[in-house]
């Protein structure tokens, strides 16, 4: 059984969720364009360059015909989310964590309290990154392309033509969006080290955590991608004063998706996802982990 760290301050667990964030946004970035490209694409694709059969169809036809730099278009938006956002995951899940072991007289954590944990993190991120998330849809979609000139113009033209509450628009999708991947993707990396052996060297643990945390990235994939197909259809849709939105709330999207297009339209994207979420998972864990070491030997070094 995986031994349990000595905790550490809250700034600790805040600054290194922030630098595995960005680290594995810069690696795996080009994956999240291809998936929401292909999630705002509706009904079953035709043939034309606006059109997409797959992650390498997509993949190819964006180099193609926008240029490989298109891959990395609304990267500012996440990367300045990045940091907040898995900066908030980790260290809520570490004080959800510690909320949960003493509300419950538990003395270290078990799966169900992991499960519990990593939803409420979840929650807790959600409220962090919805506005970002808006900014990063509307300049990944290419039907948007010509409308804005980039994060700050997206922002002030939402403001302006939508009002300031729509900037939280697909609040509630995103709530479960990231409740369900935090529950899979925690659940999983608390399981996944009991049943592993525990690491003898620096090495040996790092490859424990990429195991640990793949398998928690994929698995919180196939939970909430959906959710996540409805959320970035709810947040692309711009609103029109007296005019009631196609996607407004989560299940009823999910029902709705699920009826026009077929339940294999909820998972659009999945591939390219969960080649992100799942080695992202993984890139996750490690340099969190990683960088939390860093933060003890510190500390030991200065004896504190």
């Amino acid at each position: 059984m995986a031994s349990e760290k000595a905790p550490l301050p809250f700034v600790y667990t805040f600054m290194a969720g922030a630098i595995a964030g960005v680290s594995e946004i810069l690696v795996m970035y080009p994956l999240d364009v291809v998936k929401t490209r292909v999630q705002l694409q509706t009904g079953k694709a035709v043939a034309g360059a606006d059109t997409y059969n797959g992650m390498f169809d997509c993949f190819s036809k964006i180099i193609r015909n926008e240029g490989f730099s298109r891959l990395y278009r609304g990267i500012t938006a996440p990367i300045l989310m990045e940091a907040p956002k898995r900066a908030t995951k980790f260290a809520a899940n570490d004080k959800w964590g510690k909320f949960y072991r003493e509300l419950f007289g538990q003395t270290q954590m078990t799966q169900s309290l992991s499960v519990l944990t990593g939803a409420s993190a979840g929650a807790t991120e959600s409220f962090v990154v919805v506005p970002f998330e808006l900014v990063k849809i509307r300049l990944q979609d290419k039907a948007s392309a010509g409308k804005y000139n980039g994060m700050i113009d997206v922002v002030m033209k939402t403001v302006r033509n939508e009002g300031i509450l729509a900037m939280y628009n697909g609040l509630e999708s995103t709530l479960w969006r990231h409740i369900l991947w935090n529950a899979g993707y925690f659940g999983c990396i608390f399981q996944v080290r009991q049943l592993i052996p525990e690491a003898e060297t620096k090495q040996g643990q790092m490859t424990n955590d990429i195991i640990a945390g793949s398998v928690g990235g994929t698995v919180g994939t196939i939970l909430n991608t959906p959710m996540d197909v409805v959320k970035s259809r709810i947040q692309n849709t711009v609103k029109v004063a007296g005019q009631a939105p196609k996607y407004n709330w989560a299940w009823p999207g999910v029902a709705m998706i699920a009826k026009e297009e077929g339940f294999g339209a909820l998972y659009k994207g999945f591939v390219p996802k969960v080649l992100r979420l799942g080695p992202g998972g993984g890139i996750l864990l490690v340099v969190y982990t990683g960088v939390m070491d860093f933060f003890r030997n510190m500390r030991e070094a200065k004896g504190l």
